[in-house]
């Protein structure tokens, strides 16, 4: 299976976060699943770690090291292509986060199972996958 990490979710599996549940490590540990994280997803890093520095946001690590841990853990980058954009105008406004409209885009585009723990996101589509 193809899965697509909601940031929250690949942050969490790579620092260890005991919110991961077991179903979500299971799913990500999994040799038969192909585990990909979003460029989408590192844009979200890297402003939400420039914010924490100055003391308004929190994120455990720059965008730089996630992508290195991302790659060291055997995760694939999906890069954002047009057809991503494109997707976002049919979904339906269940959610106002940018971030996360472009992951179910990419998701429903690719296609993938993306694994979230927001029920918000997880109602776009039956294919999400709420851990």
């Amino acid at each position: 299976m193809r899965l697509l990490l909601d940031t929250h979710i690949a942050i969490w599996a790579i620092v260890d976060d005991p919110r991961l549940t077991a179903r979500g490590r299971e799913l990500i540990a999994d040799p038969g699943n192909e585990v990909f994280v979003s460029v989408a997803s590192l844009w979200e890093i890297a402003i939400k770690f420039g914010l924490a520095r100055n003391g308004r946001a929190e994120m455990p690590v720059s965008a730089l090291r996630a992508h290195e841990f991302f790659l060291m853990a055997g995760y694939r980058i999906l890069n954002l292509a047009a057809a991503h954009a494109l997707a976002i105008e049919g979904l339906p406004p269940l959610h106002g986060d940018p971030f996360d409209r472009i992951l179910v885009a990419q998701a429903l585009t690719e296609p993938a199972r993306l694994l979230t723990h927001d029920t918000r996101v997880a109602a776009y589509s039956e294919s999400v996958i709420l851990v």
